[in-house]
């Protein structure tokens, strides 16, 4: 589905032992992996610059994991220094990437704008989707797991689908790439629509046929193309259903897309997506607005 990555690494969040399973992202027809890391500037009290010595040892330790049979992958390591979000969105145009993986831990929107977030900033800024991985699974994750993992990245996406013009866009994204892929590494997808209020005491496809309606014909397009595809007509909390649709079904990742994700207003009017992204412990896919 995606051929040129940029992980992004802290070498404390875990994703630095992807390195390790190069292979295995080959088996989801990875072709191309950037492994990127950015220190803080030194400042000695004049003008801030790199610190050589840390920059070469944290090179070393990204290449050491490196395995000698990369399955044909071409792999590149940037260790740098500066500000991580502009640098990481910089090195992903030199590289072509077609998609960033970086880690956030979960917090809430409060403290986002309070401390801020790399990956939120990334996540704002960049015009390629990012997949979010939160480090404490990625840390905790044996060899084998990560394997498999690393293997089905994208086999089985959770889809939720409202018809906004974000959501559509997702869908046309989710198309293309399928088209583009030529290995089937998505498989099956699981559309989700949650509806927040219920005004009788009847199932949702009795009650909302129109929004059903919808939905199958957005399945019918993506069946169109070879893939499996499920349909969820719900009522609840937009949020907690789709966590609860993420747990029923065997959901590789949690795909969504807003213009809304990061503004200001955020704070008095809840992005689903921007939600979705700090609270969810699945790997969640952000598609850049149009």
């Amino acid at each position: 589905m995606f051929h040129r990555l940029l992980i992004a690494t802290d070498l404390s969040d875990g994703l630095h032992r992807l390195v390790q399973f190069v292979p295995d992202l080959a088996a989801a027809g990875v072709q191309q992996i950037v492994f990127f890391h950015c220190v803080p500037l030194r400042d000695d009290r004049s003008v801030p610059k790199p610190n050589p010595e840390v920059l070469q040892a944290s090179r070393q330790q990204l290449e050491s994991r490196l395995p000698q049979n990369t399955a044909g992958v071409k792999v590149f390591f940037e260790v740098m220094a500066g500000r991580p979000a502009e640098m990481l969105v910089v090195t992903a145009k030199k590289y072509q990437c077609d998609l960033l993986i970086l880690g956030m831990a979960s917090h809430s929107l409060l403290s986002e704008k309070i401390f801020g977030s790399t990956t939120s900033d990334v996540a704002q800024q960049s015009a390629i989707p990012v997949l979010i991985l939160r480090p404490q699974l990625v840390s905790a994750y044996t060899c084998e797991e990560m394997a498999l993992r690393c293997q089905h990245l994208f086999r089985y996406l959770l889809i939720p689908y409202d018809h906004s013009e974000s959501a559509r866009h997702l869908i046309e994204v989710v198309k293309q790439k399928v088209k583009e892929d030529g290995r089937n590494t998505l498989e099956r997808c699981l559309l989700s629509w949650v509806r927040e209020k219920q005004t009788r005491r009847v199932s949702p496809e009795i009650e909302d046929p129109e929004s059903l309606k919808i939905l199958d014909s957005v399945r019918g397009d993506l069946e169109s193309l070879g893939l499996q595809v499920e349909v969820e007509l719900r009522h609840g909390n937009p949020i907690s259903e789709v966590q609860k649709l993420a747990l029923e079904y065997d959901i590789s990742a949690i795909a969504v897309s807003s213009r809304h994700f990061g503004k200001l207003w955020e704070l008095s009017i809840p992005c689903f997506a921007g939600e979705v992204m700090r609270r969810s412990w699945h790997p969640v896919l952000f598609v850049p607005p149009r």
